[in-house]
């Protein structure tokens, strides 16, 4: 009867336990994303024409190219729980669900998402760039990302629509360090039913929705984790999709220069770094490590 006692109350000290520390888990906690631009396992050091630090890279056609600025935007992020119930991050709010990457600025490089419901993780998605239905110059709407796009040193609004930039890269090409200048986002067309002209329907979508299996859960509750994503641009010319070799303006195939570059030849980048919609859903993004 004695041990029969001893061993009823160490159950219940242990149920106690157990249920304390349930009780003192939070019902959110924070998620942060870090994310890592690389050319393979190699990160990203920007630089001029002239630098001798910055990153140079071989295609997979032994084209070398390194960059001297890059930036893009991230928005629409879900988070996955392990049920596969989907848990949206301010889908619809670009000024508290969206920022712009931007390799010469540590400080973008880490997005706290706030608040997320304390669970077990295993999947992330997000847009690269601007779903449809968000892609206009709001600044009534949301000032705050209409103005973080816009800043002289960011610029990712088009200078001649009314949408953002979603990729932004420039930098140089070949041993005489020809001018790359890589810039995409979605279009627009004439509504072809519209005689007046003055109606527009969606044109190239550049958009490009993303998603990551996470290598082990993403457990929100006493911890706030880390996920870590690497963005490899080496695919951004040796991609999944296309095999890109740079040329000069004079021949507009594959080309990535200012003074000639259509929405077609954009896509070819596009699918690459971003990942065509349905057969690949990743593009150059892979995720590194969860840190719970």
């Amino acid at each position: 009867m004695k041990n029969f006692k001893k061993y009823l109350l160490l159950s219940l000290s242990t149920l106690a336990i157990v249920s304390c520390s349930d009780d003192d888990a939070p019902v959110a906690n924070n998620v942060t994303l870090e994310f890592n631009n690389t050319f393979g396992n190699e990160t990203i050091v920007l630089g001029n024409a002239n630098s001798t630090e910055a990153t140079t890279n071989t295609s997979a056609e032994g084209q070398i190219h390194h960059f001297e600025e890059l930036k893009y935007v991230i928005s629409n992020i879900r988070l996955i729980k392990e049920d596969g119930t989907e848990i949206p991050y301010n889908v619809n709010d670009l000024d508290n669900g969206a920022t712009v990457i931007n390799q010469a600025k540590t400080e973008t490089l880490q997005y706290v998402l706030n608040d997320i419901p304390t669970a077990d993780y295993s999947q992330i998605k997000f847009g690269l760039g601007v779903k449809t239905s968000l892609n206009t110059l709001d600044e009534v709407s949301f000032p705050n990302f209409y103005a973080a796009a816009g800043e002289n040193d960011t610029q990712m609004h088009w200078e001649w629509g009314t949408g953002y930039r979603f990729t932004k890269i420039e930098g140089f090409y070949d041993n005489d360090n020809k001018t790359l200048s890589f810039h995409s986002g979605s279009t627009i067309d004439e509504d072809p039913d519209d005689t007046t002209g003055e109606s527009f329907i969606q044109g190239v979508d550049a958009y490009r929705d993303i998603t990551l299996n996470l290598p082990t859960l993403a457990t929100v509750g006493n911890s706030a984790p880390k996920i870590v994503i690497k963005a490899d641009l080496n695919k951004f010319l040796s991609g999944d999709t296309h095999t890109i070799t740079l040329v000069t303006a004079e021949n507009i195939t594959n080309n990535a220069t200012p003074s000639a570059h259509t929405a077609t030849e954009m896509m070819r980048f596009v699918d690459n770094i971003g990942g065509t919609g349905d057969t690949n859903t990743t593009g150059m993004f892979s995720i590194t490590s969860v840190e719970n």
